[in-house]
């Protein structure tokens, strides 16, 4: 029996033991193994019985490593270049499932760059591994609920007054979304053998993504407790007291993407689209004052503040947080690891709600559902094991 995890890795995630590489007959590829989702992914498929061989991949390693096994192997690869992402996946043969969770942010969302961009990494990816991958069978692509709408205005009016998005809303007119590219490339590219998961609000441990709710909310937090900042809420009434956006666990994500790979013959995920989100809504007036508790910060009386922008509060509070990660022997990371302001300032001033519905999985049988309150509690815990956070 050996530990999948590294030490001081998260310890309220079981710690199991797997079999052999020599039992393995399952092979999955994760495109974003050190992200929000392709963490959990890895764990996950390393813990299912009959065990897994878990080829990660991403441009940079996690320092410390999370995952230590016999059956997992990390890769680096720069999947914008062919001819390295050729060279790099080229040996892997024996990949039977393929997990796509990563994205190219290096251009603003839904411009003709972005499109590209995203579109060249998928493309070099199936290009190397159709020819060689001899038993693939099943492609699993994460997109999220941004499939629905565009946060760049003139803002959809029709739009603005739909509440519940469900998979077979249409795609938005004349968008460069490049979700769109993706899903379209594996119409091209396969025959059937895929399925696409769309979360919301991902809540999930990571110091490698670039929309990372969890890191921007206990950097806010830890700032806030060390300087005797007051811990408010800054954006609009309404997506303060009102339902908004859904939240989306990572362990949650991970689960739909690995049920709809392996249940393919059962049910008919096979060329679908699912929501992937905790179901439960939520307001931010319900759960702030309890997480700021659970930060130990200062939550003021009236805690909305409308004219409250993050970015401008935390622009240079760099040293700030390398204070912080020394007192309390932090794994070091900066804040540009951690936290996105611009982020936060724009998810608490949706112009619209984003909500999803549950009706196709839950029809499905693929029943798991999380509070969003417990999911945030849980990875304030998980990101404290692994010395993230104070």
């Amino acid at each position: 029996m050996v530990s999948i995890w590294a030490e001081g890795s998260a310890s309220r995630v079981p710690r199991m033991a797997m079999a052999t590489t020599e039992e393995t007959n399952h092979v999955a590829i994760i495109f974003g193994v050190t992200g929000l989702v392709g963490r959990e992914l890895a764990r996950r498929l390393l813990l299912l019985e009959p065990s897994w061989k878990v080829y990660g991949i991403a441009r940079k390693p996690e320092t410390p490593p999370t995952l230590i096994s016999p059956c997992y192997h990390f890769i680096s690869c720069n999947l914008l270049n062919p001819l390295e992402t050729q060279k790099k996946l080229s040996a892997l043969q024996d990949v039977t499932h393929v997990f796509w969770v990563t994205w190219a942010s290096q251009f603003q969302l839904e411009t003709q760059e972005s499109w590209d961009q995203n579109k060249a990494m998928m493309s070099n990816a199936l290009n190397s591994m159709l020819s060689i991958a001899k038993s693939l069978k099943h492609v699993s692509l994460q997109t999220g609920t941004k499939h629905y709408v565009s946060l760049h205005p003139p803002f959809d009016e029709e739009k603005l007054h739909c509440y519940c998005y469900h998979e077979e809303f249409p795609r938005m007119s004349r968008s460069l979304n490049f979700y769109y590219a993706l899903e379209d490339l594996l119409i091209e590219k396969l025959s059937g053998n895929w399925s696409v998961h769309r979360p919301g609000l991902l809540l999930g441990s990571s110091v490698r993504s670039t929309y990372n709710f969890m890191g921007s909310l206990c950097v806010y937090g830890a700032i806030c407790k060390h300087l005797r900042l007051p811990f408010v809420f800054g954006g609009t009434r309404k997506c303060w007291e009102e339902a908004y956006i859904d939240g989306s666990d990572a362990r949650l994500v991970a689960d739909q993407h690995i049920w709809a790979a392996t249940n393919s013959g059962i049910i008919s995920t096979n060329g679908q689209a699912f929501n992937s989100i905790n179901g439960p809504t939520f307001t931010w007036k319900e759960v702030w004052p309890i997480v700021g508790k659970k930060l130990g910060v200062q939550v003021p009386q009236d805690m909305l503040v409308e004219n409250f922008w993050f970015s401008r509060a935390m622009a240079g509070k760099q040293k700030v947080w390398e204070e912080i990660v020394e007192e309390n022997g932090l794994v070091h990371t900066t804040v540009e690891n951690m936290a996105n302001w611009e982020f936060l300032d724009a998810l608490f001033r949706l112009p619209f709600k984003l909500l999803g519905s549950r009706d196709k999985v839950d029809g499905l049988g693929f029943g798991e559902r999380y509070k969003t309150l417990n999911s945030i509690m849980y990875w304030i815990d998980c990101m404290r094991d692994e010395k993230l956070i104070p």
